[in-house]
């Protein structure tokens, strides 16, 4: 075993940390808006506790151990270290700038109302956007279709 081994095992565990319960939001926020919408408050103060305890710190680890990986392994040159950093800084970017602020705004507002509504629509197409961006780049990182 080797030290790249292991950080390229902390890597994808970071992926999985990070992005694993924000990937099946785009599921379960809707279900739960439809069976059990009193329940969204509680739903989104959550949502509003894992990116900030889990997803955004996770997202600083995967960045460095994928550096870490470029360095180490003279990577740099490779289009899948390109499309991963370049998905960091569109998770960052939406993550902080709409998800975060999004969710927690979200929790705070009656579900009945149109200004949740308006929320709503813009938490669920950037949470959605983000999805694709994860899935797309864990692609590009496994299958190095550019490669």
């Amino acid at each position: 075993m080797s030290t790249y081994s292991v950080v390229v095992a902390l890597h994808i565990i970071a992926v999985i940390a990070a992005y694993g319960l924000p990937l099946s939001a785009p599921l379960i926020v809707p279900y739960v808006r439809r069976h059990n919408p009193d329940a969204l408050p509680g739903l989104h103060a959550a949502q509003h506790f894992v990116n900030n305890a889990i997803t955004g710190p996770f997202t600083i680890l995967l960045l460095a151990f994928g550096l870490y990986l470029a360095y180490d392994g003279d990577r740099w040159g490779d289009p899948f270290v390109a499309i991963g950093i370049g998905a960091v800084v569109i998770i960052a970017l939406v993550g902080g700038g709409v998800v975060v602020p999004a969710v927690k705004a979200l929790a705070g507002l009656d579900p009945s109302s149109a200004e949740y509504d308006r929320v709503y629509r813009r938490y669920l197409r950037a949470e959605s956007f983000l999805g694709v961006v994860v899935v797309l780049t864990v692609f590009a990182m496994a299958a190095k279709p550019f490669s």
